[in-house]
C-alpha cells in the first residue's frame, strides 16, 4: 500500500487525487493533508480519510479544525511549518504537490530531503527553482513524477525509449495547447474582458489561476520552463502547438524522426493516477476516444503576439537565474488582480513586462533570494498599479 501526502488537498488536482484513493482504497492511504482556507472542506476530507497530519494556512482555522475534530486522533497544524512537517511525514512514500504558487517550494524541497517522491503539480517549484530542486532529486535517489498532463503525456512517451547508458534519444519535445477561452481573438477584442470571460475553458475543469493561464499562454510557458528542467531539455528544442480539441496532450519527437504522443480524454485523473501508480498502471474509469468518430485532429500555431505568456516566458528561461522567477512572480500578483477585477486582462501582460525589463538577472539565487524576489516583484507591482 502507497501512503500519500496531498499538499493542497481540496484544490482541483488534490480532489481529483482523492478520487482516485477512493476508487482503490487497497492501493493506497492517505496520511497527510493541507489546504488553504478551506477548512470546511478539509474537515470533511479530514474525516473521510482519516489521516495523520492535516494543515491549514490560518492558526485560528487550525484551532477550530482542533474543536470539530477533538473525537479523532488527527493532528491539526497550520502555516509554512504545517506544511514542511507534512513534506516530512514518516509515513508517507510520495508527496502530492497539488498547491499553487511559490508557497509550495520549501514543502517541496523538505519533501526531498527527507527522501520523499514527488508528484508534481505545482509548476512554480521547478520554474523559479529548478536549479535547487533537480540536483537535489538526484542526490537524494527521490522520483519527480510529473502531474501535469503535457509532462505526464511527454513522460509517458518516453518510457522504453533510454539507450544503455539510460539517455533518452530526443530531438524535439512538443508540447499542446488547447489556446484556452480566448483562442482566436485579438488584442482589440481583448480589452474588456473580465475573469468570468476568461475562466470558461472550452476543454478542462482547472483552478482559476491555471484557468487564466491558459488564456494568457502563461500556462504553456511555465510549462516549457517545467519540461526544459524535468527533461534537460534546451528550450530551443521544445515547441508549443495549439490542439484545441485536447486530445493529443504533447509529443515526442525522436533523433529517427519518429514522433510518440500520448492521446486521451482531457481528464486530469489519468496523469494524476500515473504519478501515483508508475511505472505500473491500474484501470480508470474515464471517457474514451473513439477513433471511428474522430474526424480530424487539428494543430494550429500560437498567435503570441497576443498572447505574450509564451515568449515572455521562453525570454526568462534564455535569461535564466532570478529572470524566471520574476517572470512567475508577476504572473502571479497580476493574476490576482485580474480575478478581482483590478485591472483588465491586456494589463496582465503589462505587468510582467515591466517587472522583468526592470530587474536585473541573479545567478543561481539560493531559495532565500527567491522567496525575497517575490516580494520585491509583489511589491513593485502594488506600488505601479
Amino acid at each position: 500500500m502507497k501512503k500519500i501526502a496531498i499538499m493542497g488537498s481540496t484544490g482541483s488536482i488534490g480532489t481529483q487525487t482523492l478520487d482516485i484513493v477512493r476508487e482503490y482504497k487497497d492501493e493506497f492511504k492517505v496520511v497527510g493533508l493541507s489546504a488553504g482556507h478551506n477548512h470546511k472542506l478539509l474537515e470533511k476530507q479530514a474525516r473521510e480519510f482519516l489521516p495523520e497530519l492535516i494543515v491549514i494556512e490560518n492558526e485560528d482555522a487550525a484551532d477550530i479544525l482542533r474543536s470539530h475534530l477533538s473525537d479523532t486522533n488527527i493532528k491539526v497544524a497550520s502555516g509554512m511549518s504545517g506544511l514542511i512537517e507534512l513534506a516530512q511525514l514518516e509515513s508517507s512514500d510520495i508527496f502530492v504537490t497539488a498547491i499553487v504558487g511559490m508557497i509550495g517550494i520549501r514543502p517541496s524541497v523538505a519533501a526531498i530531503e527527507a527522501g520523499k517522491d514527488i508528484a508534481l503539480a505545482n509548476k512554480e517549484t521547478l520554474v523559479t527553482a529548478g536549479h535547487i530542486i533537480m540536483p537535489l532529486a538526484a542526490k537524494k535517489g527521490v522520483n519527480i513524477l510529473p502531474v501535469d498532463s503535457e509532462h505526464s503525456a511527454i513522460f509517458q512517451c518516453m518510457q522504453g525509449s533510454r539507450r544503455k547508458d539510460g539517455s533518452c534519444p530526443v530531438e524535439r519535445l512538443w508540447i499542446t495547447a488547447s489556446g484556452g477561452a480566448f483562442r482566436g481573438l485579438k488584442s482589440n477584442e481583448l480589452k474588456n474582458m473580465k475573469a468570468a470571460d476568461a475562466l470558461k475553458h472550452p476543454n478542462w475543469n482547472m483552478g482559476k489561476k491555471v484557468t487564466i493561464d491558459s488564456a494568457t499562454l502563461v500556462n504553456k510557458g511555465l510549462e516549457v520552463i517545467e519540461a526544459h528542467w524535468l527533461f534537460n531539455m534546451p528550450v530551443e528544442r521544445i515547441e508549443v502547438v495549439i490542439q484545441p480539441d485536447s486530445i493529443i496532450h504533447s509529443m515526442v519527437e525522436f533523433e529517427d524522426g519518429a514522433v510518440l504522443a500520448q492521446l486521451g480524454a482531457p481528464d486530469m485523473h489519468l496523469p494524476i493516477q500515473y504519478a501515483l501508480t508508475f511505472p505500473e498502471r491500474l484501470p480508470l474509469k474515464t471517457e474514451r476516444l473513439d477513433f471511428h468518430k474522430l474526424r480530424e485532429i487539428r494543430f494550429e500555431s500560437p498567435d503570441t503576439e497576443t498572447f505574450k505568456g509564451l515568449p515572455f516566458a521562453v525570454e526568462a528561461i534564455k535569461k535564466g537565474g532570478s529572470m524566471p522567477t520574476v517572470f512567475n512572480a508577476a504572473n502571479e500578483k497580476a493574476v490576482a488582480m485580474f480575478l478581482s477585477d483590478r485591472i483588465g486582462f491586456l494589463d496582465i501582460f503589462e505587468i510582467i513586462e515591466s517587472s522583468m525589463a526592470r530587474h536585473t538577472v541573479l545567478e543561481a539565487p539560493p531559495l532565500d533570494e527567491i522567496l525575497q524576489l517575490e516580494k520585491e516583484t509583489y511589491e513593485y507591482i502594488e506600488s505601479r498599479w
